[in-house]
């Protein structure tokens, strides 16, 4: 290099996006998936869930070993996909467009009205049944793990409570999404579809009212952040949602609509906080990082392990 000749500036690197552009791009990206998988078919339906709440499962279990438990990760992991698959090809099989509880037909004969009018009166003792056999195979299967893990394991039967506890909270609610999902008439997108706005209402609802008014603590303990004003926010804009979307479903009543809205917005927070509890006690941020921004599956839907019981518990009693 000669005297008179000066070194070329370095080029800067051009910066990244930020996170909130990634957790745009990735919320938007995963919401589409999302609406896409359930208005595809039940099986996309089926394909798409049976991985959240598999991926669900595996980050709980997760946190319960940094929690200093030891929970039985693969036997969980099967055992809760053969729940939600049994009870989704079940059904499929039962309330499906031509399953044995579509409307039965002049060309029927009688051994198939028989079968018909049996199953429309045991159906939700088969969605029920799938999920309870497969629990009392799994304490069996992790009663015996532990047996042949003892001493090596120092607290077995809190290793067995772990990894049923993860069935119970994750798996079993998410298998009841399934209950919603299909009807006499066989699968229905559109209940999904609801049940995903009202519980994007009560985060937008809270979210925007928790930033604009929030004062007072609501679980300060537990999540620092959240507001009793973020909280009314977010049951105020479900409860409109649950108006709204009247036009989506005509044929469910507005009471229907608006009691939907209200466990929404009522046991929705209560699951993102009961989540909060669950990280702070094992002292982690988040529960995964498979969606950048966004954290794990976990922290995407928590509220849905508290809302499906009651929803499912309330169609059980009013249909």
């Amino acid at each position: 290099m000669t005297p008179d000749q000066t070194p070329a500036p370095a080029e800067t690197p051009k910066p990244g996006p930020s996170n909130l552009q990634l957790r745009t791009i990735y919320g938007l990206l995963g919401a589409a998936l999302l609406v896409g998988s359930v208005w595809f078919s039940p099986w996309t339906f089926g394909l798409f869930f049976a991985f959240v709440q598999a991926v669900m499962l595996w980050e709980f279990y997760r946190m319960m070993r940094a929690g200093g438990y030891a929970p039985a990760v693969g036997i969980g992991l099967v055992i809760s996909l053969l729940m939600f698959g049994a009870t989704l090809y079940v059904s499929n099989y039962i309330m499906g467009s031509k399953g044995i509880l579509a409307e039965p037909t002049q060309h029927e004969g009688v051994g198939e009205l028989i079968t018909i009018s049996f199953w429309r009166s045991q159906s939700w003792t088969t969605f029920f049944a799938i999920p309870g056999g497969l629990l009392l195979i799994t304490t069996v299967l992790i009663v015996i793990r532990e047996m042949f893990f003892w001493p090596n394991h120092s607290q077995p039967f809190a290793n067995v409570a772990a990894t049923l506890t993860g069935l119970l909270y994750i798996s079993l609610p998410m298998t009841a999404l399934i209950m919603l999902a299909f009807m006499p008439y066989g699968y229905d997108y559109r209940r999904v579809i609801v049940l995903l706005f009202l519980i994007w209402s009560s985060d937008i609802g809270a979210y925007a009212a928790g930033k604009t008014f929030g004062k007072h603590k609501l679980a300060p303990k537990i999540s620092p952040g959240k507001t009793w004003e973020g909280f009314a926010g977010g049951v105020v804009l479900t409860l409109v949602m649950g108006w709204a979307l009247g036009y989506l479903i005509p044929e469910l009543p507005l009471a229907h609509r608006l009691v939907a809205a209200g466990v929404v917005a009522v046991f929705g927070p209560l699951g993102d906080l009961a989540e909060s509890m669950l990280k702070r006690s094992v002292g982690m941020k988040d529960s995964g990082s498979i969606m950048p921004g966004h954290g794990g599956l976990l922290d995407r839907f928590d509220a849905f392990l508290l809302v499906l019981p009651v929803l499912v518990l309330l169609r059980l009693l009013v249909g």
